[in-house]
């Protein structure tokens, strides 16, 4: 009987030390995941950003941000972001051919959410032509 006492209290610990180790893992907090251009003029590139803050104990460290498309470029803050800190995710999209978009940004990072997945979209219009007079 107290050999399985003590196989359950050392196994109890196990499990409280790894569900502790994963509660100290950084997370993202965006201000928002998804940003509507609405209507953008064809030809004139438009950005945003997206900011965050780590709400985990340790440092955020994004490793990678990938558009899924190469119309679409993406900047982001390199340095560890510690607890309580801001970062930055600034897109670009180059508005090259109008017509209404949907593209994704997969972010891969060493927080708890270890991938997460923004969204750009809006519309791209053709810009009125230019009469010239004579």
């Amino acid at each position: 009987m107290k050999k399985l006492m003590m196989i359950c209290a050392v196994i109890l610990g196990f499990t409280v030390t790894a569900s502790a180790q994963t509660d100290n893992k950084a997370e993202f907090k965006f201000a928002e995941e998804k940003h509507d251009f609405g209507k953008i003029p064809q030809g004139k590139p438009v950005t945003c950003d997206f900011t965050y803050t780590n709400v985990g104990q340790e440092p955020l460290i994004i490793t990678d941000v990938k558009p899924t498309c190469g119309c679409t470029i993406a900047d982001f803050t390199k340095t560890p972001v510690l607890k309580g800190g801001k970062g930055t995710i600034k897109i670009t999209y180059n508005a090259a051919v109008a017509s209404v978009f949907n593209k994704t940004i997969v972010v891969t990072s060493n927080a708890k959410t270890p991938t997460k997945y923004l969204i750009i979209t809006g519309e791209v219009v053709t810009a009125p032509a230019t009469t010239g007079s004579r």
